[in-house]
C-alpha cells in the first residue's frame, strides 16, 4: 500500500484518449491514480503505460485491467484501490462504448445489450460499489462522464445514446439523493478526438484533444468542487453547463384535442423557463401552477 495518500482516485477506461488525459491531470493535480482499463488482445497494456508515464513525473499512479463490464467487476476495482491507496475519495466514470452504427430497423438487439451494460449497469455497480467508501472520505466525488448524445440524441445512435440518456438520469437522481452527504455527484460530457471517433481517412483536429477537456474532469473530482448535480460540457477548452429546462406552458379550458392544437404554440413557448433538483420539483411547479391559469405560476 501507498503511504501518506491524501486523495485516490479511480479511472475507467483510462489507457488513452479521454480517460487518460484524465488521469494524467488528476495526478498532476496530486491525486494517487487507480488507472484502469481493460487488456486486448495482441495491443499494447495501455494501463500500465499511463500509470507509469505518471509515476516517471512523479505522480502516484497503479494499472487496473478489470473489464468493467465483467461479473465482479466492480467490487474488484474497488478492493484494488483500497488495497493500493487504503482510501477512495473520487471515481471517474469513463469507460465506454458506442456500439455499431445503425438506425432502428436494422438495430442490433444484443449489440443494444452489449452498449447498456458497459455504459449504464456497469456504471451503476460500480458506483453502488465505491459509495460505502466515498461516504468515509471527506469530500466524495463522483463524475460520470456521458455525453451530448444522451442530451440531444444522435442519428444512427439509439444504443449509445440512450445509455448515456440513462447515465444522466442516473447521475441526477443520485445528486439528489446524497445532497445531504459530503460526496457530490456530476456529468461530464466532453467532445475530443479520440480513438472511440476517430473516422478513416479524416484527420484529428488539434484544438480537440482529449486533455483540452480534462480540466474539468479534474476539477468536478476535485474536493475544491462543491458543485452537485450538474451537467458540464467541454471541448477544445470550452466549457458550459447543461440543463433540463421547462416552459411555463398553458392551461387547457377543456379536454379536447382542438384546444391543445389551437393554443400549441403558448404551450411551446420557452420565453419563460425554469430547472428543477428532481421530479417532485418539477410535478409540484406543474401542480402549482394549476391555481393560476393566467400567470402559470
Amino acid at each position: 500500500m501507498v503511504s501518506s495518500v491524501e486523495r485516490a482516485v479511480i479511472v475507467t477506461g483510462a489507457g488513452k484518449g479521454l480517460g487518460a488525459a484524465f488521469a494524467q491531470a488528476l495526478a498532476a493535480d496530486g491525486a494517487a491514480v487507480l488507472v484502469n482499463n481493460r487488456l486486448r488482445d495482441g495491443q499494447p497494456d495501455s494501463a500500465k503505460a499511463i500509470a507509469e508515464a505518471i509515476c516517471a513525473r512523479g505522480g502516484v499512479a497503479i494499472a487496473n485491467h478489470q473489464d468493467v463490464a465483467a461479473q465482479g467487476a466492480a467490487e474488484a476495482l474497488v478492493q484494488a484501490a483500497l488495497g493500493a491507496f487504503g482510501r477512495i475519495d473520487a471515481v471517474v466514470f469513463n469507460a465506454g462504448i458506442m456500439g455499431p452504427a445503425a438506425k432502428l430497423p436494422d438495430m442490433d438487439m444484443a449489440a443494444l445489450h452489449d452498449v447498456l451494460n458497459t455504459n449504464f449497469f456497469a456504471q451503476a455497480a460500480l458506483a453502488q460499489a465505491a459509495l460505502p467508501h466515498l461516504l468515509q472520505s471527506p469530500a466524495g466525488r463522483m463524475v460520470f462522464i456521458s455525453s451530448s448524445a444522451g442530451l440531444h440524441g444522435v442519428r444512427g445512435r439509439i444504443p449509445y445514446a440512450a445509455s448515456k440518456g440513462a447515465l444522466n438520469a442516473m447521475a441526477l437522481t443520485l445528486a439528489d439523493e446524497l445532497k445531504r452527504t459530503q460526496v457530490r455527484v456530476n456529468v461530464l460530457c466532453p467532445y475530443a478526438a479520440t480513438p472511440m471517433t476517430a473516422q478513416d481517412g479524416v484527420a484529428d483536429d488539434p484544438r480537440l484533444a482529449p486533455d483540452h477537456a480534462a480540466g474539468m474532469a479534474a476539477y468536478l473530482a476535485s474536493a475544491a468542487c462543491t458543485l452537485n448535480g450538474q451537467i458540464f460540457l467541454a471541448g477544445g477548452r470550452r466549457y458550459r453547463r447543461a440543463r433540463t429546462i421547462e416552459g411555463r406552458g398553458a392551461l387547457a379550458a377543456d379536454n379536447s384535442s382542438s384546444w391543445v392544437e389551437a393554443n400549441i404554440a403558448a404551450i411551446a413557448a420557452m420565453d419563460d423557463t425554469r430547472e428543477f433538483t428532481g421530479a417532485e420539483a418539477a410535478f409540484a411547479d406543474l401542480y402549482a401552477s394549476m391555481e393560476h391559469p393566467e400567470t402559470g405560476e
